[in-house]
């Protein structure tokens, strides 16, 4: 009778509502949806994730921005970044951007995300960089409809 009820939440938990969490970055093997190249460094990667699907990937921000705007990403995918600082996967409708002049990205974007402004301001990397919109990096539709058009 336990382990049915075990069974019965595992269930039930793993059909709840609300978008994916972010996948697992094994940044010895995966590689960028939109350049190809290997996302080999976690603070700068970015990913898209829906239910029952791979995630897709991304070595720069400025490349999610670019497979976006292609057209290419099904609506109902969700959109992660890694804050800079920490490399923890956040929300990219609820990320704080700044593009900072000068900083090496993969992809040469310039552009980093943070969880918060806190955050951003802690990282000595992000000093001196410009606020960038939300809606620069995902789009107007996406931004405004949570990460997802």
């Amino acid at each position: 009778m336990r382990s049915a009820l075990v069974l019965a939440m595992a269930l039930a938990a793993g059909c709840g509502s609300g978008p994916p969490g972010p996948a697992a970055l094994d940044t010895r093997a995966e590689s960028c949806r939109s350049c190809r190249m290997a996302v080999s460094e976690a603070r700068f990667a970015a990913q898209l994730v829906a239910r029952g699907e791979e995630p897709l990937f991304f070595d720069d921000i400025g490349c999610l921005r670019a497979f976006l705007r292609s057209g290419e990403a099904a609506p109902a995918r969700t959109a992660y970044v890694a804050d800079h600082r920490t490399r923890q996967w956040v929300s990219a409708e609820r990320a704080v951007y700044t593009r900072v002049p000068g900083l090496s990205t993969p992809m040469g974007s310039q552009l980093v995300a943070h969880a918060d402004a806190p955050s951003r301001d802690l990282d000595p990397s992000a000093r001196g960089g410009s606020p960038v919109p939300v809606a620069e990096v995902l789009g107007a539709a996406r931004a405004a409809a949570g990460g997802r058009p």
